[in-house]
This record gives C-alpha cells, sequence and structure tokens, in this order.
C-alpha cells in the first residue's frame, strides 16, 4: 500500500505544475509588467480552482506549508488569501485553515452588493446597472421560459391587484415576481446580479411604496411584463420592463428629495 504524500508536499506539486502550464501558456509576445507577489499569488490560487486540481469544499494547507509551496513570505501570502476570502472564493474556518467556498454566483456577488450597499448611493448610476441587467434577464425569460413559469410570472403579477392597500404584502409579493423573472431567464450569473442590484436602497423603496397609487401603477406595470413574456414576445416584455424601471427610480428620487428637506 502507497503511503500518500504530505499534505505540504502534495500541494507543492499542484503549485509547480500550474506555474509550467502559466508559463508554456505565456511565450509570445511583449513581457508584461511584473504584477506584485500577492496578486501573482492570488492568481495561482484561480488557476488552480479552474483546472480542478482545487475544489469547493478543499481545505488549504497551513500558512507555513504554503509559503513554502510558493516560496513566499507570509505578508503577501496573508494578502492574497484576504483577498480572495473578499472575493467570495475562500473562507476562513475556526483554527485559521481557509477552505474553498462553493464557488456559487450568490456568494461571489456578495462583496459586489456589500460595496453597493455601503458607498455613496447614487440613484442613477444604480437604475442604469439595474436596468442593464434586469431588461436583459426579462428578454431571456420572454425567450427560454417554461410554460408553467410563464404562467407563474403572470400569476404573480396578476395576484398584485389584491394588495393595493396592503404596502407590506406587496413587497413581498415584488419579491417573488421579480425572481420568477429571473429563474425564467436561466441564467444564474446574471440572476445574481440582478439580486444584488433589486437589494440596494430597499429601505428606500419601503417608503415609496406607501405612496398613494404606487402600488397600482407597479401592478399594472408587472402585468404587462408577464402578458409579453406568456405571448413570448421579447420586444415588448422589455419594453414593459423599462417602463417599470422608470417608474421605480422615479419614486425612489421623489422619496429620496423629500428627504432631504
Amino acid at each position: 500500500m502507497t503511503t500518500p504524500p504530505p499534505l505540504a508536499d502534495a500541494f507543492s506539486e499542484l503549485v509547480a505544475a500550474e506555474r509550467k502550464l502559466v508559463q508554456k501558456s505565456d511565450t509570445t509576445g511583449p513581457t508584461p509588467p511584473r504584477r506584485p507577489i500577492s496578486e501573482q499569488v492570488a492568481g495561482r490560487f484561480l488557476a488552480l480552482i479552474k483546472s480542478g486540481n482545487l475544489r469547493a469544499g478543499d481545505r488549504l494547507p497551513t500558512e507555513q506549508q504554503m509559503t513554502i509551496a510558493f516560496g513566499i513570505s507570509r505578508p503577501p501570502l496573508r494578502e492574497a488569501l484576504k483577498a480572495l476570502t473578499l472575493m467570495g472564493v475562500l473562507e476562513s474556518r475556526q483554527g485559521g485553515r481557509y477552505t474553498v467556498t462553493d464557488l456559487s454566483p450568490s456568494r461571489l456577488v456578495a462583496p459586489f452588493n456589500v460595496m453597493l450597499s455601503v458607498g455613496d448611493y447614487d440613484v442613477h448610476e444604480h437604475f442604469e446597472a439595474r436596468a442593464i441587467v434586469e431588461l436583459e434577464l426579462i428578454r431571456l425569460a420572454a425567450e427560454r421560459a417554461e410554460p408553467e413559469q410563464r404562467q407563474r410570472i403572470l400569476q404573480h403579477a396578476v395576484d398584485g391587484r389584491a394588495f393595493h392597500d396592503d404596502p407590506v404584502a406587496f413587497r413581498l409579493l415584488d419579491v417573488e415576481f421579480h425572481q420568477s423573472l429571473y429563474d425564467a431567464a436561466a441564467n444564474r450569473l446574471l440572476s445574481a446580479l440582478a439580486q444584488g442590484l433589486y437589494d440596494v436602497a430597499l429601505d428606500v423603496r419601503r417608503v415609496a411604496s406607501n405612496l398613494p397609487g404606487i402600488i397600482a401603477t407597479s401592478v399594472g406595470q408587472h402585468i404587462e411584463i408577464a402578458e409579453a413574456i406568456a405571448a413570448a414576445d421579447p420586444a415588448a416584455a422589455v419594453a414593459a420592463g423599462r417602463r417599470h424601471l422608470e417608474h421605480v427610480r422615479d419614486t425612489t428620487i421623489l422619496v429620496m428629495t423629500a428627504a432631504s428637506r
């Protein structure tokens, strides 16, 4: 029975093999400027994950073992590990050891969501980004949705008629309506981005949903989007989606302006 190599040795072999592949594939063209060591190490980890040598759930060696494998000191290694943790690629568990995450789209866009939430909020920038992502999802939903998905979208839209005077219930239904659109588009990464953009400035939109007539307008626009998707009409669905996002943007600005007075 063959004894498996120690973890540090096995990891060193993976790093060395990946380094050879990178060097072999980058033999043409001008020499690029040398990147910081921490960036090079982070890139090496990403290459190991991309090649399948590191998979979700894999536990990394200790810091000492990794410094030996990479031939570097601890500061740049820790900087690389911190960057990969912020990106959602690694997570630090009890005992100080790092583990490769599940790499799901929702986890990988989480840092993006935090950045949007804590930074200086720009409503125009927000809705410009949301329109780019969400309107594409609406187009894809109109093209790709299964019959039962089209029916679910339409049902969520029509159900909103019962909540013209119930902002809390409508907000819950609104989440379900938009999620049904994202699911029908069948693109997990765009869906994760759309969910993150939807969550930005929710506190302001909660206030807006209490204004007279706002919910009725949104419900009518939801129905227009849903009917176009049910008819498999991408152009009409996108046009209706654009009108809806402009309505949400304008009411968000209305609330923000009133609050600043």
